[in-house]
């Protein structure tokens, strides 16, 4: 797990014999059955299934849970309080420590973009011992959970529009001329160039922006198109449309 644990740490159950194999397939123990082989050996235990079975799975497992668990959800629209109030209608004297993350799906090439926000009983402890986690994967900031909904508008829905300007840039490419695959190449790694870019030099992506613009030249006249396409406001207002429903669902 990029040199963060050992996979000699981590356990995986899962009712699929077909998830099973992935799991083993990364030298992880992998286990049929409920979480309640899980509880009572965990440190940290990731909820990693679907939204509707978060509430069941805790209440299932909190009777098992080793003293001093945390629990971590990476489902989307489930609260930490529906997930502490599970704990406690399971007989738990105190709900666990409870962190709650919003990754995204480039965790899977480790450049992960997410979010965490921390329960009523989870304490810096816990926050640094996730963190370090999720590194592995990519990068993660902690926020208030009211925010929870605004990272999954811009970084947890981000990569499809991401995708789409990739999609878009490319299509261009082959408009003026250029092979299919040459094009998706250059459009794909230019978006990871600049990306680079921005986290690398720390400086503002507007600054950034003007050193490759020159007056009259091929840079503005494509930036001005753009900007009479609404490009920029379309992006502003797909991630606050998607922020929106994340803060629907969570009420739902």
């Amino acid at each position: 797990m990029q040199g963060v644990t050992e996979t000699a740490n981590m356990r995986c159950v899962d009712p699929t014999p077909e998830r099973l194999a992935v799991f083993a397939s990364f030298g992880v123990a992998a286990q049929e059955g409920g979480s309640q082989a899980l509880a009572g050996w965990a440190d940290v235990v990731f909820l990693a299934v679907k939204p509707q079975y978060v509430v069941p799975v805790v209440r299932e497992m909190t009777p098992h849970l080793k003293e001093g668990c945390t629990l971590v959800s990476i489902a989307a629209g489930v609260t930490v309080a529906q997930i502490e109030t599970a704990a406690t209608d399971a007989g738990a004297a105190k709900a666990p420590a409870v962190v709650r993350v919003m990754p995204n799906t480039p965790c899977l090439v480790g450049e992960m973009a997410g979010a965490l926000c921390l329960g009523t009983n989870a304490g810096s402890e816990d926050e640094a011992d996730v963190t370090t986690l999720l590194s592995a994967v990519g990068r993660v900031s902690t926020c208030p959970e009211a925010l929870l909904g605004a990272v999954t508008g811009l970084s947890g829905s981000g990569p499809a529009y991401v995708f789409l300007v990739i999609e878009a840039l490319a299509d261009g490419g082959v408009r003026a001329g250029l092979p299919r695959d040459m094009a998706l190449q250059l459009a794909a790694q230019t978006v990871l160039g600049g990306a680079k870019m921005v986290l690398e030099t720390g400086r503002h992506p507007g600054a950034l922006k003007d050193m490759v613009t020159s007056p009259g030249g091929t840079t503005i006249t494509g930036y001005a198109e753009l900007e009479k396409g609404g490009v920029r406001a379309s992006l502003i207002n797909a991630v606050l449309a998607a922020s929106r429903r994340a803060d629907e669902m969570a009420q739902e």
